[in-house]
């Protein structure tokens, strides 16, 4: 069974950085389709950037230039925060599927979901 778990949240200072890691037990993280979400209280998961299992990324535009994904030849997923807004507040998922067919960018497309990590960004 594939399951993503995140680390690296946190309080930060508006203007700073911050840096998630997300670990795939069972397999590496080149074999899937990977994400990172954020949800807000009472609002639905937004995918905010994805990386494809060919290497493509696809980042919102809520986040373009600001935050980077990455990852290693291993089971490492990163989100690399820069220049954090306090909008940026939420709680932060990673996720995977097989691929990314239904939308690098859809929510609902990943099957395999972390348990969330809180990032806050104070002013």
């Amino acid at each position: 069974q594939v399951r993503p778990v995140e680390s690296g949240g946190g309080s930060v200072q508006a203007g700073g950085t911050l840096r998630l890691s997300c670990v795939l037990s069972g397999d590496t993280v080149a074999s899937f389709c990977m994400a990172w979400l954020l949800q807000l209280p009472g609002m639905e998961r937004e995918a905010i950037g994805a990386i494809e299992n060919g290497g493509k990324i696809t980042y919102a535009e809520a986040v373009e230039g600001r935050f980077t994904i990455s990852r290693d030849i291993a089971t490492n997923l990163y989100l690399q925060m820069n220049n954090q807004k306090p909008e940026d507040t939420a709680m932060y998922y990673c996720a995977a599927d097989y691929s990314c067919f239904r939308g690098a960018l859809v929510a609902r497309a990943y099957a395999f979901w972390g348990q969330g990590t809180q990032v806050t960004v104070f002013s």
